[in-house]
């Protein structure tokens, strides 16, 4: 279109209308406030909703999970507590000697006082019924039973098992603690420290009465320490120290015994 043309088409523009402004294209401030709040209402909803659905997808997918627990691993079997002995003899400690009470009239003998007072009673009742305890040894010494297990051992030229067999080594004697005694018949004194004891009146009172007074045989026949039967030997057994002290032989194997008999 050349000058004329355009000089022609703006007079034919009516006057009131040809110097009026164009009128401004709307911008982002001229909106409508309340279109803008429910743009962003919405906006936060579909935050909000896809939050949850991601919590949900997620706790589904910990409930469906199997929880598999470790497998405990087995505890070790304990292994069977060792008893210290020699062939068969238990360890004991020698009894304090203000621990001791003498049973015999020279004071020679003596048991610790509980077990003092105990054969003191039994010794008193079988009395009464015509039998004759006599106590033959009591507490001994580790120097008194280093000579009954060596020098002996020696004199009758024994082997030490076999001598194991029918004495205490030193330290492993059950006279050591003051609880073990030696038991004869005073009214038949050859049989005292023999396997024939057991045929007297003296025994068969102790068997029949001496619980009673918390006696017990130490080495019965096949006794589970593998000593030998010993009919007069015999030990306290009513506290608390005097079970401790011997139960413990409990705990030992079975091993065979000899039948051949002396001081233990």
């Amino acid at each position: 279109m050349n000058d004329k043309q355009k000089q022609r088409s703006r007079e034919d523009i009516p006057e009131a209308l040809r110097d009026s402004p164009v009128p401004p294209t709307p911008t982002s401030s001229s909106l409508n406030p309340k279109w803008m709040i429910i743009g962003l209402a919405g906006v936060i909803m579909i935050v909000l909703g896809t939050l949850g659905i991601m919590r949900l997808v997620s706790s589904l997918s910990q409930t469906n999970t199997v929880s598999v627990e470790p497998t405990p691993s087995p505890s070790p079997t304990p292994e069977p507590e060792t008893i210290e002995n020699i062939l068969g003899h238990l360890p004991y400690e020698e009894a304090d000697p203000s621990q001791l009470k003498a049973i015999t009239n020279d004071g020679r003998i003596k048991l610790r006082k509980k077990a003092a007072d105990s054969f003191l009673q039994m010794q008193g009742d079988a009395r009464a019924s015509g039998i004759i305890l006599t106590a033959i040894s009591g507490f001994r010494t580790v120097q008194q039973q280093e000579y009954l297990f060596f020098e002996i051992k020696r004199q009758r030229n024994q082997d030490t098992r076999k001598r194991a067999e029918v004495s205490a080594p030193p330290r492993y004697s059950e006279h050591h603690t003051g609880y073990a005694i030696d038991i004869g018949d005073g009214k038949l004194p050859a049989t005292n420290l023999s396997e024939n004891f057991e045929q007297t009146p003296a025994f068969r009172w102790l068997e029949n009465n001496a619980a009673k007074y918390s006696f017990e045989l130490s080495f019965p026949r096949n006794n589970i320490q593998g000593i030998s039967y010993e009919p007069w030997h015999w030990r306290y057994v009513g506290d608390t120290d005097s079970l401790k002290t011997f139960y413990e032989a409990q705990q030992l194997q079975n091993r065979p015994s000899s039948e051949e008999n002396t001081v233990n």
